[in-house]
């Protein structure tokens, strides 16, 4: 039976949202996921820097899952990168890349007309560039792409302008037109590939947002109609409305978490194979020790409200520049605390914690650090 409003700490929320992340695995759970699995039960994460959403998809697996694992996902087809929300770029899978873009990609076109009429990129424009990129995808043959630097050469020979910011937001804006996304790996750089005409969702906008609130509050609980729709990128309305709608559909399918007065909403499902539900195992009573996440790493970035995981000088260390870079983060029982560096410069501190950290928790960092397995 479904558990009732369920009254937490915020100790226990964050621990709640470590273990629906796939950061802290409960007890009885299996051997770990996939990065397909991981990918999957998560429908996207953020991934404007390559290197940390690959780091992220494989902190979340089976341990000794290796980068390589996660890049032959991509170069299999069974994952893909697109910009599926909020102008930025995530790792998702080929069918909930169709998903979210049929939910956002009107809007988000809608949105970035401006930045293309600045830039001289009219529909005459971007057509020619639209029959360019689909002529080179084309002949790139099964399993082939087209490099970032061979598209802009190939428009530049074809008159399309690429100069500054052109080629990106033509990329971009064919991205949401359903042309192409990126794929396997070239080395360390991806290739963009044709987005295949068939892969338009079958369910209807709205059965499409109602399953990916699900699996958000599934992967990401404690969280609030609010934080998912900041995390689309869409209106709250038509958001709490399919959040109300989902639960009266399945009304077992979401708990709600109130933490100092806050409600809150999780998932009770499992997070795919490998994974028991959040409920079950040890309680959330035993602090989590440390865990480190890349740079812009879904548990600090899937939510509109931080709080629960960060004040705001731990917020200015994680993201220290105006330009909106999120920096690899150290959690401490769940909590933001500073920052570190995979690859610190000579004399660079490999992290930097906020004030307050007690010696034994600042040699907990010191040995994750050291042990981080993915380079």
């Amino acid at each position: 039976m479904t558990p009732g409003p369920i009254e937490l700490t915020r100790d226990a929320a964050r621990r709640l949202r470590l273990r629906t992340q796939g950061l802290v695995l409960p007890d009885g759970a299996g051997p770990g996921p996939s990065p397909v699995d991981v990918v999957r039960a998560m429908v996207a994460l953020q991934g404007q820097d390559l290197p940390a959403v690959l780091r992220a998809i494989a902190v979340r697996c089976r341990p000794c899952t290796t980068l390589d694992d996660v890049r032959a996902a991509f170069d299999t087809g069974d994952l893909v990168r697109g910009w599926t929300q909020r102008g930025t770029l995530f790792a998702t899978t080929p069918g909930d890349l169709a998903a979210l873009v049929s939910l956002t990609g009107e809007r988000m076109l809608r949105s970035g007309r401006r930045n293309r009429e600045t830039e001289g990129l009219d529909d005459a424009v971007v057509n020619r560039a639209e029959a360019v990129a689909r002529e080179a995808l084309g002949t790139a043959g099964p399993g082939g792409g087209v490099s970032r630097a061979a598209m802009l050469d190939l428009w530049q020979e074809s008159g399309v302008p690429v100069e500054g910011q052109r080629g990106y937001h033509l990329i971009v804006t064919l991205a949401l037109r359903g042309v192409l996304h990126w794929g396997p790996f070239a080395g360390a750089q991806q290739l963009m590939v044709t987005t295949p005409a068939a892969a338009v969702p079958a369910e209807e906008p709205d059965a499409v947002l109602r399953r990916v609130a699900l699996s958000y509050f599934t992967s990401r609980g404690p969280a609030t109609a609010e934080d998912l729709a900041w995390w689309l990128g869409l209106p709250k309305v038509p958001v709490r409305a399919a959040v109300s709608a989902l639960r009266e559909e399945h009304p077992d399918a979401l708990v709600e978490v109130v933490a100092d007065e806050r409600v809150m909403l999780v998932g009770t499902g499992t997070r795919g194979p490998g994974r028991a539900a959040p409920w079950s195992g040890s309680d959330l009573e035993s602090p989590a020790g440390v865990t480190l996440v890349p740079g812009f790493d879904e548990m600090v970035l899937g939510y509109q409200d931080r709080e629960l995981i960060a004040d705001a000088e731990a917020m200015r260390t994680a993201v220290p520049f105006v330009n909106g870079t999120f920096r690899p983060a150290v959690l401490l029982d769940g909590r933001l605390v500073g920052t570190w560096r995979r690859a610190p410069r000579s004399g660079e501190a490999p992290f930097e914690l906020v004030p307050g950290i007690t010696p034994d928790a600042h040699a907990e960092v010191a040995a994750a650090v050291g042990a981080w397995p993915l380079g």
